[in-house]
């Protein structure tokens, strides 16, 4: 059975290479800012669904798409990808001796026909503790380009399972 990959992520597409599996990527391309939700947890889950149903083709059939979306939920209000360095020093400047927790929504359809025939979503949790990076160090960090384009803008953390 084949895998879609709906996202244009290095890390996800990373990963499932690490475990041996080719998929096919499709980019989904949804307007990630149109969709809203009660709690940064539905939200990851609304966007991993959206994205996952985005990348469904008219004549797909007998394969898994799966979609995904991370985001720091710190203090109930959830930080997607910063995507510049003046937003990413603001948020480490915001985050950093503090914790948060990184939410990530997993949604794997099973497509015949054109249709999703059946759908498995749910949300993983992952506490994150910020370190308190020197001015200097913040500024060596962001002009890396890592947190530019990664929810929490920190790429590099130290993490234990949510409880």
């Amino acid at each position: 059975m084949r895998l879609v990959l709906a996202s244009a992520s290095p890390a996800r597409l990373s990963v499932l290479r690490a475990a041996g599996v080719e998929p096919e990527v499709r980019v989904s391309g949804v307007d990630e800012e149109a969709i809203t939700a009660p709690t940064p947890s539905d939200l990851v889950q609304a966007l991993a669904e959206a994205k996952a149903a985005a990348a469904v083709r008219p004549g797909d059939d007998d394969l898994l798409v799966l979609g995904c979306d991370s985001m720091l939920d710190l203090d109930g209000t959830a930080y997607g990808k910063p995507g510049t360095a003046a937003e990413a020093t603001k948020r480490w400047e915001l985050m950093a001796g503090r914790s948060g927790v990184l939410r990530t929504g997993h949604a794997l359809l099973f497509v015949r026909g054109g249709s999703v025939v059946a759908r498995a979503v749910d949300v993983a949790a992952t506490v994150v503790r910020f370190g308190t990076p020197t001015p200097d160090e913040l500024a060596t960090y962001v002009a890396t380009g890592e947190p530019l384009q990664v929810a929490g803008a920190s790429g590099a953390w130290t993490a234990t399972r949510a409880r």
